[in-house]
């Protein structure tokens, strides 16, 4: 008998009376964080993720303002701490390889020395799971196939061929979320494409870095070799400007590397051998930098958090807080209400906190990435001038724009 999907663990504090039943589509970010905050306040949560566990390693991320506070109120935050890499320097090169400034990362990220997080993403999610891993259901291996509103609840149709039914459903799938596109169409309605495309993946460490990034830059190009430590692999990614997205390469791995290639074919520094360990990367990432904005984020008893929802952009750096922030908020917004009076209210709260991030960026207005000759050197004049200035202790004010309501009492 086949298995049609693979049930990664049963909740330690399983139901024995009647509740809200809430069912959870993608155990990233936002995904557990929500699972943990609807768990908190009296829901029967169960998390299904296409993948067959969660994703390890992964780049580099930030935790900062509003977001810290939620994940102290989880209790995890002395578990990033200790996974905190602890970046150190940025130094930026010409085309030729030549140094150009080197800073302390702060100066341009907003964020505050000795309070912000950053760790592997895979660190992050690992935290958030073991969070919750004893109370909540997990289903790997399996995805959503079908939705139906038309009664009472949420009827769902997994691709493994099993149907359930529950009282509520979230999208966490990311910024090309499948369940968005169940409720309100093509991704193309609410894709905002800020002029670049980037790929990312591992390679061996052979430069001597350690907690440092160094970044190469031509008009429209840039090179980047992130070290978080002294003997892992570095992070490698290669950014470029297009006008236009290139469709046909998003779902083949092979039309990826070729543009990519061909983009930087006459590049130096390190990235002929940059590009020669992207051909044998096995975990290569590709895709647009984009933000997802939608004028609404629910339809019936169905709602969208994190990336699926608003996704800001790698460039703004405020991803994976908006995730975690926009769980604690949604999750309390429901803890006293039915979905309608709750969700409306997730809406109004969150709202302007998210707007106010994904205005940290312009559309094809990336300080770190110019795209013309003129607009890199006045970057690079700028950052000379920055020195080894450090930030002010607040940070940005958008990253802390958002007071968390108090903690439902169990």
């Amino acid at each position: 008998m086949t298995r049609t999907h693979q049930l990664r663990n049963q909740p330690r504090n399983a139901r024995t009376t009647p509740g809200r039943t809430a069912l959870i589509s993608g155990a990233g970010i936002a995904g557990p964080a929500l699972a943990y905050w609807l768990n908190r306040h009296g829901f029967a949560v169960t998390v299904v993720e296409k993948s067959g566990a969660l994703r390890d390693g992964g780049y580099p991320i930030d935790i900062r303002g509003t977001a810290l506070e939620v994940v102290r109120r989880m209790g995890i935050l002395p578990r990033l701490r200790e996974a905190h890499i602890d970046l150190r320097r940025l130094t930026f090169l010409d085309g030729d390889g030549g140094e150009v400034a080197s800073v302390d990362p702060h100066t341009l990220t907003g964020g505050v020395a000795g309070a912000d997080v950053e760790i592997r993403r895979g660190d992050l999610t690992d935290a958030l799971y073991a969070a919750v891993r004893d109370d909540v259901e997990f289903l790997f291996n399996d995805s959503v196939a079908a939705l139906d509103q038309s009664g009472h609840a949420v009827d769902v149709t997994f691709h493994g061929g099993a149907t359930r039914t529950f009282d509520m459903v979230f999208g966490a799938d990311g910024p090309h979320s499948r369940t968005r596109e169940f409720l309100f169409g093509p991704e193309e309605r609410f894709h905002r494409y800020l002029g670049y495309c980037f790929a990312g993946f591992t390679m061996r460490n052979t430069f001597g870095l350690s907690h440092e990034t160094v970044l190469w830059n031509t008009p429209g190009r840039a090179a980047a070799l992130y070290a978080v430590g002294e003997n892992d692999d570095v992070h490698a990614f290669l950014n470029f400007a297009r006008p236009e997205q290139p469709f046909d390469a998003f779902r083949n791995p092979q039309a990826q590397r070729d543009l990519v290639a061909k983009v930087f074919a006459d590049a130096r520094w390190e990235v002929p051998g940059m590009l020669a360990a992207m051909d044998d990367a096995d975990d290569l990432f590709f895709d647009a930098v984009s933000q997802i904005r939608m004028p609404r984020w629910s339809s019936g008893r169905v709602a969208l958090v994190g990336d699926a929802a608003y996704a800001p952009s790698f460039l703004t750096g405020q991803g994976s807080s908006l995730a975690l922030v926009g769980a604690y908020m949604l999750a309390a917004s429901l803890a006293d209400g039915d979905h309608v009076a709750g969700f409306a209210a997730y809406e109004r709260d969150t709202r302007d906190f998210v707007t106010l991030n994904q205005d940290q960026v312009g559309e094809g207005d990336a300080t770190l990435f110019p795209t013309t000759a003129r607009a890199l050197e006045q970057r690079n004049d700028m950052l000379r001038g920055l020195g080894g200035a450090m930030p002010a202790a607040a940070g940005r004010p958008a990253h802390s724009a958002l007071a968390l309501p108090p903690i439902r009492p169990r």
